[in-house]
């Protein structure tokens, strides 16, 4: 994991088109060279990036100082995206700092019980979230981390599923944030999203339906049933 504090501005282009102005920033480079941009204030969400898989190019232009009062930056990050043409790139004026870890293999996410078994009954009862829905599987890896569960409609198009015990507006927020990079993949878009929960609050719900989310309330003791049922059965 490379972490770097700079002066920077940035210029996406491809399928959209955004910039963010000089300001001082923190960008984030994984091993794979996905790239974010994080700010001082707002959610833990990056104000742009670019996911993998894509190549990374760390550009010292000619002449290069560290005066953000100048034209010719320190630094040039360019990210290219491998499966289409966008292109993210930041412009670093001054670098405060750079440095390189190596943060070993990480476990993943230990999930509450209840949760694990909520994520599991759904994915094995699939069709809760539509007739004619088909499992992709669990656990569907992105960039900034596991999507619980990846469907197709029955309209072939996929769905992201975000589970948890009591849905609240972070889990919203979460669950935005894998829409909106996989909805990047134009392999894989349009990606549609459901918010399932145990309970979900009413200001979650609220910011869900506005995003086009759906909402799924899910009844542990009911789906732990359908299974015992099917058990018995042989």
């Amino acid at each position: 994991m490379r972490i770097l504090v700079a002066d920077c501005s940035a210029e996406y282009s491809g399928r959209l088109n955004a910039s963010l102005p000089l300001a001082k920033r923190v960008l984030l480079v994984k091993a794979d060279n996905s790239l974010l941009i994080f700010s001082e204030l707002g959610s833990y969400k990056p104000l742009n990036w670019m996911a993998a898989p894509c190549t990374l190019k760390d550009i010292t232009p000619p002449n290069a100082d560290d005066d953000v009062d100048t034209p010719t930056p320190e630094k040039v990050l360019r990210v290219t995206s491998d499966k289409s043409s966008d292109v993210l790139e930041v412009t670093l004026q001054h670098i405060y700092s750079d440095e390189t870890y190596d943060l070993g293999e990480d476990p993943g996410l230990i999930k509450d019980g209840v949760e694990d078994h909520l994520q599991r009954y759904l994915a094995e009862q699939i069709e809760r979230i539509g007739e004619g829905a088909k499992l992709v599987r669990r656990e569907y890896p992105t960039a900034i981390g596991p999507v619980d569960i990846m469907a197709i409609d029955a309209n072939g198009e996929h769905v992201a599923i975000e589970i948890k015990r009591h849905g609240g507006i972070d889990g919203v927020e979460q669950l935005t944030r894998y829409c909106e990079l996989l909805n990047r993949d134009p392999l894989l878009a349009p990606v549609h999203g459901i918010f399932a929960a145990q309970t979900i609050t009413p200001q979650a719900r609220v910011l869900a339906e506005d995003r086009g989310f759906r909402c799924l309330i899910l009844d542990y003791e009911e789906m732990k049933g359908v299974e015992d049922d099917s058990l018995r059965l042989f």
